[in-house]
């Protein structure tokens, strides 16, 4: 493998890692910041460390991304073990409750799962990375802290039954930005009488990105090991396939110019608005902007380098 850099190269793009169980995401993100020796990479929404699957991470300028796609729906399988509720709505927490399981159908399942479709308002766990005074609620959480948490409008897109028996059922989800898996689960036990809590939680789409695209921890080090730098570089997607449902604009040279300066610009795209993406003259992505009804762009994150993929 090559030598690497105390300041880590300045390579920019995406790669889509299948997270482990038990780890955290800022774990997997450093180590494959490391493999890569990049010099900035975040990621684009944490899992939780029971959970495992689809965790893109953006290195280099691909980093201004990470916020909108943070904001991007998601997919999840999870599976619920009725009877039994821990702290951290999760097989990782303690018993912290037990309680019958009434007998159900498969059908009444169904009804109930049609409930939970659509708009709702959710409460965040306490075991979750919000903060309340600069602590993670987490934190406090394991203190026996307990906070007061507003609710948050989440929108389930649907919600399919994959399996059922006696105790347990195993669901694919598809939802908003700021769903919690773990108290979907919870809600939907409390409505079939019971309790639960979630005992495997894979996430299977993220911002468009599925698990065909992702590689193993193991899978990188490997390449890291075989082919050095330029095997992991060729497993980066561009960070201009990020966002494909935004338009792209492209600028002339003095439009390009301009908006490095900070200016907005004009275009002849008139009559809409909305968040686009940014290609100069030579077809290179230069970021984010956003279109006014008047034809005008300007700038919302601009790279400083292209897109090196």
């Amino acid at each position: 493998m090559a030598k690497r850099s105390k300041k880590g190269r300045d390579i920019t793009g995406i790669v889509i890692i299948d997270k482990p169980t038990g780890l955290s995401s800022n774990h997997v993100l450093q180590r494959v910041k490391r493999l890569f020796n990049a010099n900035k990479a975040g990621h684009t929404g944490s899992l939780d460390p029971l959970a495992t699957g689809v965790l893109p991470v953006c290195l280099g300028e691909a980093t201004k991304l990470s916020t909108y796609l943070l904001d991007a729906d998601k997919q999840y399988q999870v599976r619920c073990q009725l009877g039994i509720l821990t702290d951290s709505g999760d097989s990782d927490g303690d018993v912290i409750a037990q309680q019958n399981i009434p007998d159900y159908s498969e059908e009444k399942l169904q009804r109930i799962l049609q409930d939970f479709t659509g708009e709702l308002q959710q409460i965040p766990p306490m075991f979750s990375a919000l903060k309340h005074q600069g602590q993670p609620l987490y934190k406090l959480a394991r203190q026996g802290i307990e906070i007061e948490r507003k609710s948050r409008l989440i929108t389930i897109y649907s919600i399919e039954l994959l399996a059922c028996d006696a105790d347990s059922f195993t669901l694919q989800v598809s939802c908003s930005k700021g769903t919690y898996i773990r108290t979907l689960v919870q809600d939907i036990a409390a409505a079939l009488g019971s309790c639960g809590h979630v005992t495997m939680l894979r996430r299977t789409d993220a911002a468009g990105y599925d698990l065909t695209q992702a590689l193993s921890l193991e899978r990188l080090q490997d390449l890291a090991e075989q082919q050095g730098l330029p095997g992991l570089d060729s497993q980066l997607l561009p960070a201009h396939e990020a966002l494909p449902d935004w338009p792209e604009v492209r600028l002339d040279a003095d439009m390009s110019a301009d908006m490095r300066f900070g200016r907005s610009v004009t275009t002849e795209f008139q009559g809409h608005c909305a968040k686009v993406r940014l290609f100069d003259v030579q077809d290179q992505f230069i970021g984010l902007g956003e279109l006014a009804q008047d034809g005008t762009v300007s700038a919302k994150r601009l790279f400083v380098t292209g897109d090196t993929v």
